[in-house]
């Protein structure tokens, strides 16, 4: 059975900086994708940025590029989502979730997700 769970969130000042992790289990993720996506209270969930995992192609989406830094540790089986100037805007629950073959930016074909790790950043 295919496990994702995400850990490192936490309450950090603006300007601050966190790691989050998604570490995987139940099989191998060569050829899939893997991708974070946010979820801001009465927002919908929103994608942030992903990689492939045989390749270790990434893509982000514009709020985020330049701040946010997506990577894997194919030893270890998981993903890494460092993340640097952190602005208010950026409190969410973050979720990480797994799909067949390329990025998408939608939730569509991410047939795996974590539980989610709760970012706050205060003002």
């Amino acid at each position: 059975q295919v496990q994702l769970v995400e850990s490192g969130g936490g309450l950090v000042q603006a300007g601050g900086s966190l790691r989050l992790s998604c570490a995987a289990s139940g099989r191998t993720f060569s050829g899939y994708a893997i991708g974070w996506f946010r979820q801001a209270p009465g927002k919908e969930r929103e994608f942030v940025a992903a990689l492939t995992w045989s390749r270790g192609s990434t893509y982000y989406s514009d709020s985020v590029k330049g701040r946010f830094t997506i990577s894997r540790d194919n030893a270890k089986n998981t993903v890494y989502l460092q993340m640097n100037s952190l602005k208010p805007e950026d409190t969410a629950v973050y979720y990480c979730a797994a799909r067949r073959s390329y990025i998408a930016t939608t939730m569509v074909g991410y047939d795996y997700w974590g539980q989610g790790t709760q970012v706050t950043v205060s003002s």
